[in-house]
């Protein structure tokens, strides 16, 4: 990030144009500054000041200032590569979506705003100071770039230490007054291994302070407090994503923007005892060694660079280590990234899962199994095949019969990566009951904050008086965001069972908690999740000011809307419900959730018709979501279309095979119209997928006595 100057600036700012969405948007320059013409806030055409140049190679964005202290990162970038690259051109970084003012992702939306979505990783020492009463920023920096106190804290005392001319105080002095100093490398050496052809650090890696470090930018997490305490580990101050199925493959490869630091975690390098620095020149960005001569550190020339290893001719693209063990995703679309979990290629798991894969995405004209065929020639008694976490991740997201007897196989398995198994705990959610819930406890005690945080986030879904049980243990907890998340489940009905003892540890977890919220409440879910807290704990009026605030931030925000409705539903103010979802709509036409909700209020005020017509858009906009089609079948079959009822069950149950709800209404549904061999059948696959169903049994006893 610099200020946008003559020398800053690489985009072709004269007078030059770039169309995009209907909309022309025209690049000049004078006086030795630069400006955008194009739509603004209110989508009208204006011309805005370039305030700050946003990056260098390969692409460059711009940063523009708009009321309250908001800066913008412009949607049009700058290619920065050269011509013979394909560069040297104005482009946009969401090409296939028509994105307009209003929009989160248009330049002047909220996900586009510096202060929150930037700031942090792209300048030193950065203080966010957003006024909540105002809704305006002060941002502030003590260097306006990444500079050496952003990764190893405030620098006087090195200052003072590296002026120090006596030799015996510097000596005395081993972290140069640092105060966080990176010590994972510090004595450390790689002793190879003739038989593998691999090297073991001695010692093995004791702490993992650099590369928590690291995470705070090259990792995909939420920021949680102001001040970073340097040193402390990063859910101390961040919430890392997990594994989740919109960022990541099933396979743990990345799907969406989610840097390095998830991935790496996933890998043997981590595990192993290699830190971040081991690779990288921290200092001059450069890498520690170029090619495979990178990998030689560690792996053995004469096993792995040659051509029974790599099946490639030497000095091809194929032969390069990074290839097949580091693939690249393309973000921003010029900007190619590596995966840094150094996975082996598995082709197999692309047949099975439709994952990428690093063969197929150089030999674009082949398929995954040509890949693991060939694999399978050249490494016959290779053991990375079979069965995979992934498997059991990929059943999970369908919902497949086993799911949660095969997460609770990972949440148990050590020998899994830890972000792997916490993963695997937050996938749990939907199946976890009080009967299962026991191979999860010990998930509470584990070493790694990120496995404890899950555990604590999943076991929140039990009733109140278990969670009070389980997890007031974890009120003082070490790691800031595993307590924080204590106190969010145990808040409200949970924290009357709390002991005296344990009151002053919710106070202040929930004290940091309350924090973490106002820091960020100048995103609408953050407001929503503070109207959600004090709703739990009976602030009603504080709840509604807190729906209303996120809806100040951002007019067309569904939840708030939701939010906000379900109250007035609570308070029996039906027709304020109904107002505010059909505000809501206004903004937002498409929203599936709203014609939902809107279906159900019209239910409960007896207009049957309207609510059908509601209950239909939804099912029909949002057909991914099963609970939709199954409410309109139950609303069609209760106003005597039984046949439309069976049908949309019949069609929801083609994408969503595995549930019960959808069986059991259908199952019931061709009983009544006398089908009951079919109904068997659809009864008899209910109970193949729960044996315990509480209605299956039930059913057939019905289903036998009508025959």
């Amino acid at each position: 990030m610099q200020p946008a100057t003559q020398d800053s600036v690489l985009g072709d700012f004269d007078n030059t144009h770039f169309d995009y969405a209907g909309t022309r948007t025209r690049f000049s320059q004078e006086n030795g500054q630069f400006f955008v013409q194009t739509d603004g806030p209110d989508g009208g055409i204006d011309t805005f000041r370039v305030d700050y140049t946003f990056g260098h190679y390969p692409l460059q964005q711009y940063l523009i200032e708009l009321p309250g202290g908001r800066l913008q990162a412009f949607g049009i970038a700058w290619d920065s590569r050269s011509k013979s690259e394909g560069g040297q051109r104005w482009f946009h970084l969401y090409p296939d979506q028509t994105l307009r003012a209003g929009h989160p992702l248009h330049w002047t939306g909220r996900d586009q705003n510096w202060n929150f979505m930037c700031a942090e990783c792209h300048s030193t020492a950065l203080s966010k100071n957003y006024d909540a009463g105002t809704g305006h920023y002060q941002t502030r920096w003590a260097e306006i770039d990444v500079a050496c106190e952003a990764c190893h804290g405030p620098g006087l005392a090195h200052v003072r230490w590296a002026a120090n001319s006596d030799p015996a105080a510097r000596a005395a002095s081993p972290d140069m007054g640092l105060a966080a100093p990176f010590r994972e490398r510090r004595n450390a050496s790689w002793i190879t291994v003739a038989e593998t052809g691999n090297s073991v650090r001695n010692p093995p890696r004791a702490g993992r302070i650099e590369i928590d470090a690291c995470g705070r930018c090259h990792g995909r997490a939420t920021r949680l407090i102001g001040d970073t305490v340097h040193g402390r580990p990063l859910l101390d101050s961040h919430r890392p994503a997990l594994l989740d199925p919109d960022q990541y493959w099933p396979d743990g490869q990345m799907r969406g923007e989610v840097f390095t630091w998830g991935p790496f975690l996933q890998s043997r390098m981590y595990h192993a005892g290699v830190t971040c620095s081991d690779c990288h020149q921290p200092h001059s960005l450069e890498l520690r060694a170029p090619g495979n001569a990178l990998c030689a550190q560690c792996h053995q020339p004469a096993r792995y660079d040659q051509t029974t290893h790599t099946g490639h001719a030497p000095d091809s693209g194929g032969s390069q280590c990074v290839a097949c063990h580091m693939p690249v995703t393309t973000f921003m679309q010029v900007d190619d990234r590596h995966d840094h979990a150094f996975r082996i290629p598995r082709p197999d798991l692309s047949q099975r899962l439709g994952t990428p894969d690093a063969c197929t995405t150089c030999h674009s004209g082949r398929d995954p199994g040509w890949a693991a065929a060939q694999l399978r020639e050249w490494f016959p008694d290779s053991r990375h095949r079979g069965e995979h976490f992934a498997d059991i991740l990929h059943t999970a997201h369908a919902a497949a019969p086993g799911s949660a007897e095969g997460l609770i196989t990972l949440i148990t398995d050590a020998a899994q990566p830890a972000i792997v198994r916490a993963s695997a705990l937050r996938q749990l959610a939907p199946w976890l009951t009080p009967g299962n819930a026991g191979p999860v406890l010990p998930s509470l005690g584990d070493a790694d904050p990120l496995v404890r945080l899950a555990a604590v986030e999943t076991l929140a879904h039990l009733p109140p008086a278990q969670r009070s049980a389980m997890l007031a243990g974890h009120l003082h907890d070490p790691v800031r965001a595993v307590r924080m998340e204590a106190a969010s489940a145990l808040a409200g009905e949970p924290e009357r069972a709390l002991p005296a003892s344990q009151r002053p540890a919710f106070e202040q977890a929930l004290a940091e908690y309350i924090a973490s919220l106002q820091f960020n409440l100048d995103r609408p879910d953050t407001a929503v999740s503070l109207g959600d807290l004090q709703l739990r704990r009976g602030a009603t009026a504080a709840a509604e000011q807190s729906y209303r605030h996120a809806l100040g931030l951002d007019p067309a925000f569904t939840p708030a809307h939701l939010h906000l409705a379900d109250l007035e539903r609570t308070h029996g103010q039906e027709l304020n419900a109904d107002r505010i979802l059909r505000t809501a709509l206004e903004y937002r036409p498409d929203a599936a959730e709203l014609h939902h909700a809107l279906g159900l209020s019209l239910v409960r005020q007896r207009r049957a018709q309207e609510a059908l017509t509601e209950l239909q858009q939804a099912a029909e906009l949002a057909p991914e979501q099963a609970r939709y089609s199954y409410v309109l079948a139950v609303a069609l079959n209760d106003s005597g279309q039984a046949g439309p009822a069976r049908e949309w069950l019949g069609r929801a149950l083609e994408l969503h095979p595995y549930d019960t709800d959808l069986l059991r209404a259908l199952a019931i549904y061709e009983l009544e119209a006398g089908n009951h061999q079919t109904a068997r059948a659809l009864t008899q696959r209910l109970l193949a997928l729960d044996r315990n169903h509480p209605d299956a049994h039930q059913l057939l006893q019905w289903i036998e006595r009508h025959r």
